[in-house]
């Protein structure tokens, strides 16, 4: 990744591994509902261990990214791997192993993003101390706001995961019981919001600072919406309920 982002499971178990810049690989177990902070220049993989789906949802700044307003995703090895375009007698000094290891570490993995690996292969295991100060499990977390036949949210700010501040965004996880709104509100530090709806659906309202009604529809799971710097929302759910995970562009 080249770029701050947040990312949050929503489903599955799975393994991730994570090297921040001028730190060691950290490797988490990841489930359900955990909120994972990456830094601009940390590098990752991700696995699926299990024969259930891991769903993880990235959400991150892109403005100075390679290709402004998009993602830019940076492989080591691989057909479009950086390491490709260097020369064996490059690679095999730099990596201090023979032309043929060289070969097999920069050709093998003939996938692009997503390869299937073959079931002889063993990926480290993941380490309960390599989660500190690096996840956050949202479903799990003390709540900061808790209504009673209305909604329950967590908070994900410099508090509870000091990388926050390095990345320069915070976020939040909301459920809505059946019926209820979320009144409508801003952010005064004129933050930005990106929500991204995880189960239910329900309808939802922006307006800006004129006035004017500039979003009114209805929303479902797997779909996305942007609150632009001082427009206010409001969400109303369908009996069923709805919850959603908002990337917000301040740590606070």
């Amino acid at each position: 990744d080249c770029l701050a982002a947040g990312v949050f499971s929503i489903a599955g178990n799975g393994v991730a591994g994570v090297v921040l810049p001028e730190k060691d690989e950290k490797v988490i177990g990841i489930r359900k509902g955990d909120a994972i902070a990456l830094p601009f220049g940390a590098v990752t993989w991700w696995y699926n261990k299990e024969d259930t789906e891991l769903i993880v949802l990235f959400l991150g700044d892109t403005s100075k990214g390679h290709k402004a307003g998009s993602f830019t995703d940076f492989y080591l090895t691989g057909t479009n791997g950086i390491f490709t375009g260097f020369s064996s007698e490059f690679v095999s000094r730099a990596w201090d192993v023979d032309e043929t290891t060289v070969k097999a570490l920069v050709g093998s993995q003939s996938g692009k993003g997503i390869v299937k690996l073959d079931g002889s292969i063993k990926l480290p295991e993941p380490k309960k101390e390599d989660r500190d100060r690096l996840v956050y499990n949202c479903e799990e977390a003390p709540l900061d706001v808790d209504i009673k036949n209305g909604g329950r949210v967590v908070v994900l700010n410099t508090k509870n995961l000091p990388l926050v501040a390095e990345i320069g965004l915070g976020a939040d996880l909301v459920k809505l019981d059946g019926g209820a709104m979320c009144s409508p509100g801003f952010s005064c530090d004129s933050a930005l919001q990106v929500t991204y709806i995880v189960s239910g659906s329900g309808r939802v309202q922006v307006v800006g600072v004129d006035g004017k009604r500039v979003l009114e529809t209805t929303v479902k799971a797997g779909q996305l919406f942007i609150v632009p710097r001082f427009f206010v929302v409001s969400k109303i759910c369908d009996p069923d309920g709805m919850s959603w995970f908002s990337i917000i562009t301040t740590p606070e």
